[in-house]
């Protein structure tokens, strides 16, 4: 019997370690949301600062620790936009016959399932884009990823009309997915986002990141990044890891979309535009501003752009040209960007060399 609750006690010490974080992590999001003013301006900026950081930290896991390089991010993005309210809009009447919000058990069960097939849906389409195009490198691969965006979004633009109830008999149920609002954007009013269920996400997106970037298959991944061949001679399966990367940064990527498609403001019409090439260099800005490989570098580089972008409304027109600039002096200064592959609790070994 002692030689056994050695073991016992492992894996329940494993357990609790696992779920600890989340734990503190939800109790945080929902201080987060309890404090902060419901319509505010603070609100707004924090789903803002929460969806960005969830974007910049999904594309680290392919141009970071990886070392590949997508300028698509955007089309993942926009693919769990759609995909979350279909479930929420049409999946609504398909179980109640209306498309109004629905509070209580009822609306937080069916927008975590539109947040979970969000980003099932846009991992699926990370494996169809990455598995033919993770075998290119380079530049190669860049020009891939930017066409799968344009791709998605030329597609959105050209489907039907968003159904509405009275319509949606005459309709079957699998042609309904195809109806979602062309150029115009698929107004559906439904707001289930809070500020709990974002930074919920973001701590889960940050809590895989680690674990990831720490564990065996991290390490594989950074061994594609630092030198292919090499990997190859020591038996890594390069393609697998850089699809494996692909599909994981593509989940949180449709995630990130499942949020921004139900928040105040936004959620109301999504349009197709919004998800075009500069929302996908937004992306790869954040990640080589805080470095490539860098957690929490993304994290803070998502942060201090998205104010930065608010700073700059009232002379939105000169945003890219202080981004250029931003990049131009970053690159003089911090060649690896502000953290390099380093995080920043890492500091003090920083200090110390």
């Amino acid at each position: 019997m002692s030689s056994n609750n050695p073991r016992r006690f492992g894996v329940g010490e494993a357990l609790g370690r696992s779920l600890l974080p989340v734990v503190i992590a939800v109790v945080v999001a929902l201080g987060i949301d309890w404090f902060v003013p419901a319509s505010s301006y603070a609100e707004k900026i924090l789903f803002d600062i929460g969806i960005n950081i969830i974007l910049a930290v999904s594309l680290n896991m392919v141009n970071g620790l990886t070392g590949q390089f997508s300028i698509g991010h955007a089309g993942f993005m926009a693919v769990g936009v759609y995909a979350s309210i279909v479930v929420t809009y049409y999946g609504g009447y398909a179980l109640w016959g209306d498309v109004g919000k629905h509070a209580g058990l009822a609306g937080a069960g069916i927008y975590f399932a539109s947040i979970v097939i969000g980003g099932i849906v846009a991992a699926v389409a990370g494996y169809v884009v990455g598995l033919p195009s993770l075998r290119l490198r380079g530049d190669y691969l860049a020009i891939v990823t930017l066409g799968f965006g344009e791709i998605i979004r030329v597609l959105l633009q050209a489907t039907e009309p968003v159904l509405y109830p009275s319509e949606m008999k005459d309709v079957g149920s699998f042609a309904r997915v195809f109806h979602l609002g062309g150029a115009l954007g698929f107004s559906h009013g439904q707001s289930y986002n809070t500020l709990a269920w974002t930074w919920t996400a973001v701590a889960v997106t940050l809590l895989v990141a680690y674990r990831l970037r720490t564990s065996t298959h991290g390490r594989a991944f950074l061994s594609v990044r630092e030198n292919e061949i090499a990997a190859e001679a020591i038996g890594v399966s390069t393609t697998r890891y850089k699809v494996s990367a692909f599909v994981l940064a593509a989940f949180f990527a449709g995630v990130a979309g499942a949020l921004f498609a139900h928040t105040l403001g936004a959620g109301t019409a999504s349009r197709p535009e919004e998800f075009n090439f500069m929302k996908s260099f937004d992306a790869v800005i954040m990640v080589v501003l805080g470095g490539m490989g860098s957690i929490s570098g993304a994290t803070l580089a998502a942060t201090v752009l998205t104010l930065m972008t608010e700073a700059l409304r009232s002379v939105q027109d000169y945003r890219l040209i202080s981004y250029a600039l931003l990049l131009i002096v970053v690159m003089i200064v911090r060649p690896k960007g502000l953290f390099g592959t380093r995080e920043i609790w890492e500091l003090r070994q920083w200090k110390r060399r």
